[in-house]
């Protein structure tokens, strides 16, 4: 198993790896999981794991959707990660299995990878887009000190578009 990029109080970050594919598939497989992400489920197990034998944003970007694992036992719950966009944008994104849900994981994990972007990364600014129907989503991007930018269209749905940038962040954490 890949070492763990950065932490957080209960969840340790890291690279996806080749193993990393049944599980993911297994994420992507739930209806409600993948319901306001606009994203599809995988085919089959193979395509989960061609996807992630392939993904190669961490060597393009220096950042990506990192695994989540709960640092009491090493079960993988999901991901978070920074995504650099095709318009230069820095977004932060999360998914979890819905039995991790409920528990303030998605905030923490949001709110590390924030501060690893800014801090490490030296990011001017990260976003976050939500659909409106995706009110969960919406709060973890107000918990993690975003404020709203745009209402958007998101996959075909009406969305918000929060950011934060450097400075504010320094302001709201120090």
């Amino acid at each position: 198993m890949a070492p763990f990029l950065f932490t957080s109080q209960r969840l340790g970050f890291r690279e996806m790896e080749a193993a990393d594919g049944d599980w993911f598939y297994r994420l992507n497989e739930d209806p409600e999981v993948i319901r306001h992400t606009g994203d599809p489920p995988f085919a089959n197990k193979a395509a989960a794991n061609h996807f992630v034998q392939h993904y190669d944003a961490y060597r393009k970007t220096g950042m990506g959707r990192w695994v989540l694992q709960l640092l009491e036992n090493g079960q993988p719950i999901g991901w978070c990660g920074l995504k650099r966009r095709a318009t230069g944008d820095v977004d932060v994104g999360f998914r979890l299995f819905r039995s991790q849900w409920g528990q303030g994981l998605a905030t923490e994990a949001a709110k590390r990878c924030l501060q690893w972007g800014f801090d490490t990364l030296l990011l001017h600014e990260i976003i976050g887009e939500a659909q409106l129907e995706n009110g969960a989503s919406i709060r973890v991007l107000q918990k993690i000190g975003m404020d709203r930018q745009a209402i958007i269209t998101l996959d075909g749905k009406a969305g918000e578009r929060y950011s934060i940038d450097r400075a504010t962040y320094q302001k709201r954490t120090s």
